[in-house]
């Protein structure tokens, strides 16, 4: 993950290449279908007010009914109007955008493509890399959102990712990590903040975002070492630091565990 075909001291050179397999071909099949026997579109219109700006929005209500989330929603609405509307004053439009286009389509732009010539996953409209071992890339479609709420710039793909946590769509927080390991080029410093972000909109439970940063800093971790942000974000402390702590912990044990494993057993 995250790799660009020219070198700083701030950024993080690592990519993943995303293999196709049966169980991958299986699970988008699968979604498709459900997406293809979609609803016939004569429910309820449910009308959305986004963010501070109140940006407006809307959906219908069957293709809502796939979150919890906005089916308990809707359910408080009363049932004899035509038309509802739900205000979300803390969700950021272009986000909210990602989502319904998520529930109507079965992804968000731009979408995750299958490329059969090299056998492997990348995004739509990507940037073409130079390097045949490291196809993925982002290409004209920013990696990153600004979000107001905390007032800086994030990845686009964990702020997705937790809005499908809050919103129950599993198979969309899914989505929006695979997409995210395809990702290229990112500061350090937007790494770090993104990560905090992640730790403050995902329970303690979660498995897959948390551990994909914690994963993602050991690997790169000269990078990150001689990364003035880092020092910074450590001195100011959090939960990520510890799990950060613990992860690594870990690492050196397997490390040393391998060791004693490969060494001749004395008396």
């Amino acid at each position: 993950m995250f790799k660009r075909s020219f070198r700083t001291n701030d950024r993080v050179e690592k990519t993943v290449k995303l293999k196709k397999t049966s169980r991958d071909v299986a699970k988008l099949a699968k979604l498709k279908s459900s997406f293809e026997q979609s609803p016939t579109l004569t429910s309820r219109i449910v009308t959305f007010t986004v963010g501070k700006e109140g940006r407006l929005f809307a959906a219908h209500e069957d293709v809502l009914a796939l979150s919890p989330f906005f089916t308990t929603a809707c359910r408080g609405q009363i049932r004899q109007s035509q038309s509802m509307r739900i205000d979300l004053p803390d969700e950021e439009p272009e986000v909210f955008s990602c989502v319904l286009e998520y529930l109507y389509k079965g992804d968000y732009y731009p979408r995750l493509v299958h490329n059969k010539r090299r056998n492997s996953w990348e995004l739509e409209d990507a940037e073409k890399s130079p390097n045949p071992e490291n196809p993925g890339g982002r290409g004209s479609v920013e990696a990153t959102t600004y979000i107001s709420s905390v007032g800086q710039d994030l990845l686009r793909d964990t702020v997705i990712y937790c809005a499908a946590e809050k919103y129950g769509l599993e198979e969309l927080k899914r989505l929006s990590l695979r997409k995210q390991g395809l990702q290229s080029g990112i500061e350090v410093a937007t790494i770090l903040h993104s990560a905090r972000y992640a730790y403050d909109n995902t329970p303690d439970s979660d498995s897959r975002l948390r551990a994909h940063y914690l994963a993602l800093i050991i690997r790169c971790r000269k990078t990150f070492k001689r990364s003035g942000t880092m020092q910074t974000e450590m001195e100011s402390g959090g939960k990520l630091f510890f799990d950060l702590f613990v992860a690594l912990c870990n690492h050196v044990d397997d490390i040393v565990d391998m060791g004693n494993a490969r060494s001749p057993m004395t008396i």
